[in-house]
């Protein structure tokens, strides 16, 4: 496990965990770059939303990237990864998982932190499409949780194609990044995500009556409470922690085969300090994985400079890291 000594330079103007990871969603400008979206029609007969930046060409890097609990492709952080790589001249598609491309899906489920099959299928279609594809995924939040996991779940399977890979703000163990959020400030954030959430659940209701105890999501005000009345019966979970225990990405870290950064900040308020230490002690028996942990950055924040010129030092990191890698997986 090798660990970096990060270069990052908390700003001084955002103070705490919780500053930097509000103005990375209330405060911050990123124009959006992607330059077309498609629809891709999933195996179960529903659709994924794709954000794509420019063409696949061999012999150049191809970035792909999973974004956070409902995300869209308005978020900051994901259209700042998506610069990174263009600025570079690679290509880059930011996957929109279903139902936060602003269409409800059409099938009986939404998405979740452990489901991996999406990822698998949007993986082997370029792969198909583009046989010679030079693929570096990076998965930011709950989408380095599902990127995680997926590559733990290929283990030495995976495609030669995919070259590395990185986890930004990962909550690798959910139950307890379930149950840090009902303390201090917490349930600001949970409510903040409650709200969409919620909706999607209703609107699914009003095409599948069954789906789920419509009286128990209306209730839930917690991620634990949402997640045993929605998440869980929805997805074939027993309850919220069946689902926490299976789709935690802390159990297949250890099945990871390609060159992987793993950064996190120990003052992200998702996520109890304790969890990356548990992460450091797994990645010790693996040296694929390489941690950059830092006392300072938040959730998705990491932000440096002046108030009038910020920098974004994860996204810039992440790229550049997986800039440095080898063309292709041996």
């Amino acid at each position: 496990m090798p660990e970096i000594k990060s270069d990052y330079r908390h700003a001084w103007w955002l103070p705490g965990g919780h500053l930097p990871s509000i103005w990375g969603k209330k405060g911050r400008i990123q124009p959006a770059v992607h330059d077309r979206i498609e629809r891709w029609t999933t195996p179960d007969d529903d659709h994924l939303s794709i954000a794509r930046l420019g063409i696949i060409r061999p012999g150049v890097p191809h970035l792909l990237v999973l974004h956070g609990l409902e995300g869209t492709v308005r978020s900051n952080y994901a259209q700042g990864l998506l610069a990174q790589a263009g600025r570079r001249g690679w290509s880059a598609d930011l996957i929109l998982f279903r139902s936060c491309d602003d269409i409800l899906n059409e099938a009986r489920r939404l998405y979740h932190s452990g489901d991996t099959t999406d990822l698998d299928f949007v993986v082997q279609r370029i792969i198909r499409q583009h046989p010679y594809v030079d693929l570096r995924i990076v998965g930011v939040s709950l989408g380095g949780n599902v990127t995680l996991k997926w590559l733990g779940e290929q283990g030495g399977r995976l495609p030669a194609n995919v070259t590395c890979a990185a986890g930004v703000s990962v909550p690798y163990d959910l139950a307890a990044g379930s149950r840090y959020l009902e303390r201090g400030l917490g349930p600001l954030y949970t409510a903040h995500f409650m709200k969409s959430l919620r909706a999607k659940a209703l609107a699914k209701l009003e095409r599948y009556p069954d789906l789920c105890d419509r009286d128990a999501a209306v209730r839930a005000r917690t991620f634990w409470e949402f997640d045993g009345a929605v998440t869980g019966p929805v997805h074939g979970f027993t309850d919220a922690l069946d689902y926490y225990t299976k789709s935690s990405s802390i159990q297949f870290i250890e099945d990871i085969r390609r060159p992987t950064l793993l950064i996190s900040a120990a003052d992200d308020p998702f996520l109890p300090s304790s969890v990356l230490e548990e992460v450091r002690k797994i990645a010790k028996g693996n040296d694929y994985l390489h941690l950059e942990f830092t006392s300072q950055g938040g959730h998705v924040g990491w932000t440096e400079g002046q108030p009038w010129s910020p920098r974004y030092y994860a996204e810039e990191r992440v790229v550049s890291w997986l800039a440095g890698t080898p063309l292709r997986a041996t």
